[in-house]
């Protein structure tokens, strides 16, 4: 006994100085941590880990969804044909006096993959897209992808190069364009790539149509059967879905790739993490070839079961009038609604007089991108808006970011307690060039709390979320990729904006890399406004950019023309830009310039210029102002410029 009384007491003895030095190393360690700056990381804890906690879950509910389509090989329309199936007799969309059910749509889909099943397209094949906002627009892209076909949504702005090289760059095999947008693809039929197309025009009833070759593809649609095509079993969750066209700094805009994969995450992940469920009723006044109107918000019925009021084209009077139309007042009987926006959505609702039905509506959540931190919380109180989630991201990207919990004037967050949870970074790029900035091992270097930088996301191969699927011409995919970015080897996508994070972990947009910049909600592609004025005035040397005015979100357009001799025709400048340029990319200003910089290697240089703006005071130069109502550009007078800076004019 007395040999294992001693055991037992040394035992305890050996346990008890354990206990002891492992309280000793955690206090020291502790002590050590708070003199190391452990105190902002406590705080940190405090304010972000329920923040952070929250995403996870939503995080990864998302990745569970994805991981089980990915498993079981489901494509958006099998993933849609098993809602249709659930909700074959709910509202799927309403559109003006119009609701369609799940299984019209699912029908009408039906009938234009087998149509054009049977008109030989095939699985790969892209089919340009061209038409206006509607339900038959979202039948006939779903319909397609039911066969495997490509379509390439184009926007119903663009016109004659712009619109010729969208077909051409996609390689598209056949062309599907609205009644509505006829005169636009007349004007570029004659074309010897476009000419050879097949051209099937929607929307036309049993109208003649002006271009004499055309198909109609209601009176063909009538004809075939609304059985499934069978070729939806072939299509695969990694294969390419749709193109959805992006403005870069080659000029002309660029066909982003779009694979089944990107389109279920970014509408399944956008609608759980900010909580839209199958009973609400989404309001969608976007346009439906951009991502955000026709791929988030449509998704919200194609995945979810949600029903969606889609409009023609957006309206700012009919707005809140609108949600009262679609029963989503405060006696719609339990049924909730999440709207979708724009920034300029937001300023527009603002700046209308107040009605009843600003506050008739039904609305729990509202989430888009763009919203000015300024008017933020004015928008929420005036429309009595629960919650704002803005989120950033762009079509193409695998780095996108949402604000779960309404932090005014932010666009998402990165943990700064788990970072790797999430791979994205803000990274150091040079002022002036924009060009990377890399520390001595020739890494990019992390921008910390307060500095800005580009922000970027780790492309991981094959990973459904993580991968960048880039674009259909390789040269632009290429420039989007930064290499050896926190190790040799590594690399991630350039998103091509600059952001600012703060302690927090709060993301605040900045600014815009590159040769573009955003003007009511699109984004103007400055190469391409150089080449269409150039070319307008006589091959002159231009300039374009984005000037910010007092009161606009985004910035304006700007065109600098070397007019040394003051020659250049105001009357047919305004006439070639309406003629040529879609609305939001004409310049609201125009400088004539006596000289314009140039690098040493020959380039026309913009920095200088853009700082200037507009104010006619400050430049010797002639200024010249767009004005819609007279039709003309007219010159920019101190009169007029100080009209514009207080709002009375508006732009």
């Amino acid at each position: 006994m007395w040999p294992s009384a001693v055991a037992v007491g040394v035992a305890s003895a050996l346990w008890y100085t354990t206990q002891l030095d492992t309280y000793m190393i955690g206090s020291f360690t502790f002590a050590l941590y708070i003199g190391l700056g452990g105190s902002t990381t406590l705080w940190q804890i405090q304010k972000t880990f329920p923040r952070d906690c929250r995403a996870l879950f939503r995080y990864l509910k998302v990745l569970w969804k994805i991981h089980h389509a990915q498993r079981n090989n489901l494509s958006v329309p099998k993933l849609f044909q098993e809602v249709a199936q659930k909700n074959r007799d709910k509202i799927a969309f309403y559109f003006e006096d119009q609701a369609w059910t799940f299984h019209q749509v699912d029908e009408l889909s039906n009938r234009v993959g087998n149509y054009f099943s049977e008109k030989g397209l095939k699985h790969g094949d892209a089919v340009a897209l061209f038409m206006e906002n509607c339900v038959e627009y979202v039948c006939i892209w779903l319909g397609l992808t039911k066969i495997g076909a490509v379509p390439a949504l184009i926007n119903y702005n663009l016109r004659f190069d712009s619109l010729r090289h969208c077909i051409k760059v996609a390689y598209c095999k056949a062309v599907i364009c609205g009644a509505e947008l006829q005169e636009a693809i007349s004007d570029i039929r004659d074309s010897e790539d476009i000419s050879l197309l097949p051209l099937y025009i929607s929307g036309g009833g049993e109208a003649e149509f002006c271009i004499k070759d055309a198909v109609n593809l209601d009176v063909g649609l009538c004809s075939v059967v609304s059985t499934s095509p069978p070729q939806v079993h072939n299509v695969n969750f990694s294969d390419n879905m749709v193109y959805i066209y992006t403005s870069g700094t080659t000029g002309m805009p660029k066909a982003a790739v779009i694979k089944h994969s990107r389109a279920y995450f970014a509408a399944e992940g956008m609608g759980t993490v900010v909580g839209v469920t199958s009973s609400d009723i989404l309001y969608d006044p976007l346009p439906l070839y951009h991502t955000a109107g026709g791929i988030i918000g449509i998704g919200q019925s194609l995945f979810e079961g949600a029903t969606t009021v889609i409009r023609r084209k957006f309206s700012v009077s009919q707005f809140w009038a609108d949600c009262v139309k679609y029963r989503c007042t405060n006696d719609a009987g339990g049924i909730w609604q999440a709207g979708q926006y724009i920034g300029e959505i937001c300023r527009y609702l603002l700046n209308m007089p107040e009605k009843p039905e600003d506050k008739q509506h039904k609305i729990r959540i509202m989430f888009g991108n763009g919203l000015r931190p300024n008017i933020w919380k004015e928008f929420e109180k005036r429309f009595n808006i629960p919650k704002i989630c803005e989120f950033y991201g762009s079509t193409e990207g695998n780095a996108n970011v949402i604000n779960i919990d309404g932090k005014p004037g932010a666009v998402g967050f990165v943990s700064v307690l788990f970072p790797s949870v999430y791979p994205v970074a803000l990274i150091k790029v040079d002022e002036e060039t924009r060009e990377v900035a890399r520390d001595s091992n020739g890494l990019c270097m992390k921008c910390k709390p307060g500095e800005p930088g580009e922000f970027i996301g780790k492309i991981v191969r094959n990973h459904p979320v993580r991968d960048f699927h880039g674009y259909a011409d390789e040269s632009s995919t290429k420039k989007k990729i930064v290499r050896d970015v926190f190790k040799k080897g590594d690399y991630a996508f350039l998103s091509g904006d600059i952001l600012v994070m703060d302690d927090e972990g709060y993301l605040y947009f900045k600014d815009r890399t590159g040769d573009t910049f955003r003007w009511k909600g699109e984004n103007v592609s400055t190469s391409e406004v150089e080449a269409v004025i150039s070319k307008v005035a006589g091959h002159a040397d231009v300039v374009v950019y984005g000037v910010e005015v007092p009161g606009a979100e985004g910035r304006a357009g700007m065109a600098a023309i070397l007019d040394a001799e003051e020659t250049l025709d105001m009357e047919e400048l305004y006439s070639g830009v309406m003629k040529s340029l879609a609305p939001y990319a004409r310049p609201l200003f125009v400088r004539t310039a006596k000289e314009l910089e140039m690098t040493g290697t020959y380039k026309l240089k913009k920095v200088t210029i853009q700082k200037e703006g507009f104010d006619p005071r400050n430049i010797k130069d002639k200024i010249f102002f767009l004005d819609v109502k007279k039709k003309a550009y007219i010159p920019l007078s101190e009169d007029v410029y100080d009209k514009i800076i207080r709002g009375e004019v508006r732009v």
